[in-house]
């Protein structure tokens, strides 16, 4: 089987690597870098330098391959996943785009095109932890916890990107969609800050952002539902201060005759402070990395709410994602009634 992997950075080639140990995987990015960096780590993998933005060379490029997996920024990844289905490939995107998937629901059914969209860790292996105990249980509350936190804290922003700092910015950015009594409601991104304990860890801040996605309109019948974001303590405070200062603006402004927005100078200066390393690590105390595969229950002693000290139930379990439920009597079948929480590593 041939796959053809589009975009070579951090997440793009650690996916090239793990799937070039059993498939004919060609790499595609418009950076010389980053895929000569990946042909130093894996020299199996074939690399093409290509512009991924000049959407009409698709049919030719993806022309030889079984399947495509995309792994592009996400302000472009919507319109590299509709060419890629119009291609007539399956697909496995892990681009966090801002539209709404579903909009491509009818075109990769007229294709007759398989697409797994947000396939990362979460979104991604969260949901597939929501479709199993939503098979096993009644979930009436979900909430789901991600955080890619470097071993070694350097400040001011103790943080490390396992992916790119530009998706980052627009995490921070996004409206937060959440369910709450049934309802979707939407909600500032950075809001609703709360702490947490984890042992060998520490305290961490969670605040409110868009992980959810998909699972707004598949789980319907979970009336709760929430994802929050985890980083060390202050991190977010000079997060807050950078959006309200203006550096997070698309607008361009003029400084000496030369044009740029503040975002695109802001990302410039973060990409250096929050890339990680090929020698780091992450933190996996908080996540599913280095986890075994097995059903996982967080006890009081790993994790509880620094505000109240009362625990819930934390699972970690990569799973399979079962068939769609129908309708039906679940206080006759006596299903327990439970609260699902979940923690992943971003």
């Amino acid at each position: 089987m041939k796959i053809a992997v589009l975009g070579a950075g951090m997440v793009g080639r650690t996916m090239a690597i793990d799937l070039a140990s059993a498939f004919d995987v060609t790499s595609f990015d418009v950076s010389e870098e980053s895929i000569q960096l990946l042909k130093e780590r894996n020299p199996s993998i074939q690399v093409r330098q290509a512009n991924l933005k000049d959407y009409n060379k698709y049919p030719k490029l993806l022309e030889e391959f079984d399947i495509v997996v995309t792994a592009v920024p996400g302000f472009m990844g919507f319109e590299t996943l509709k060419t890629v289905i119009n291609c007539g490939k399956d697909v496995a995107d892990i681009s966090f785009f801002p539209e709404d998937v579903l909009q491509l629901d009818k075109l990769a059914r007229e294709k007759n095109v398989t697409v797994i969209t947000d396939v990362g860790v979460a979104p991604g292996m969260s949901n597939l932890i929501l479709g199993r105990y939503n098979e096993e249980m009644v979930v009436t509350n979900f909430e789901c916890y991600v955080g890619g936190l470097p071993k070694i804290r350097k400040k001011p922003f103790e943080y490390k990107a396992p992916f790119s700092p530009v998706d980052v910015i627009e995490e921070y950015t996004r409206p937060a969609r959440l369910k709450e009594n049934g309802f979707m409601v939407t909600k500032a991104a950075l809001s609703e800050r709360e702490y947490l304990d984890f042992e060998e860890v520490g305290t961490l801040e969670a605040f409110n952002t868009d992980g959810l996605r998909s699972l707004l309109f598949t789980m319907p019948n979970i009336p709760n539902m929430k994802e929050k974001t985890l980083r060390y303590p202050v991190h977010v405070e000079f997060v807050i201060a950078l959006k309200q200062a203006g550096f997070f603006d698309e607008k361009e402004i003029e400084i000496d005759g030369a044009k740029i927005s503040p975002l695109k100078f802001c990302s410039k200066i973060l990409f250096n402070d929050w890339r990680l390393g090929t020698e780091e690590r992450l933190h996996s105390k908080v996540g599913i990395f280095e986890l075994s595969l097995q059903i996982f229950f967080q006890s009081n002693k790993r994790m509880r709410r620094a505000r109240n000290r009362q625990a819930r139930p934390c699972f970690l379990a990569p799973c399979i994602q079962l068939p769609e439920r129908g309708p039906r009597d679940d206080v006759r079948l006596g299903r327990e009634r439970r609260d699902v929480h979940a923690v992943a590593n971003r």
